[in-house]
């Protein structure tokens, strides 16, 4: 089946269109918060927030572990080895990192 140039240029062009969105919108909600948090500064209104970065990368860790093996164990069943078990093989080499940040880190020297 053979596609019109057309077609191959605007599929190209959608992953581009939106990386480039996407990234516009983190920027915007980056530039926001910086905003926000001067104006907090300047008013005396700021407060310390108490997040667990423990616990966040405990849950991060363990998601994308869970989420690699799964796509990891779905594209062995469904092709053999190949580029597209690239898919399921980058969250799970994060999550073991993340895992392993957990495990190394000296929790107590930060608190």
């Amino acid at each position: 089946m053979i596609t019109s140039t057309a077609a191959q240029i605007i599929i190209a062009i959608i992953p581009l269109v939106g990386i480039a969105i996407g990234g516009t919108v983190v920027l915007l909600s980056l530039l926001w918060r910086h905003t926000e948090r001067k104006m907090q500064i300047k008013s005396g209104t700021l407060k310390s927030s108490n997040f667990n970065y423990k616990a966040y990368v405990l849950l991060i860790g363990l998601l994308l572990t869970g989420i690699g093996l799964m796509l990891s164990l779905f594209f062995m069943a469904t092709n053999e080895v190949s580029s597209s078990m690239l898919g399921g093989l980058t969250p799970l080499s994060i999550g073991i990192c993340l895992l392993l940040f957990y495990r190394l880190n000296d929790w107590k020297k930060q608190d």
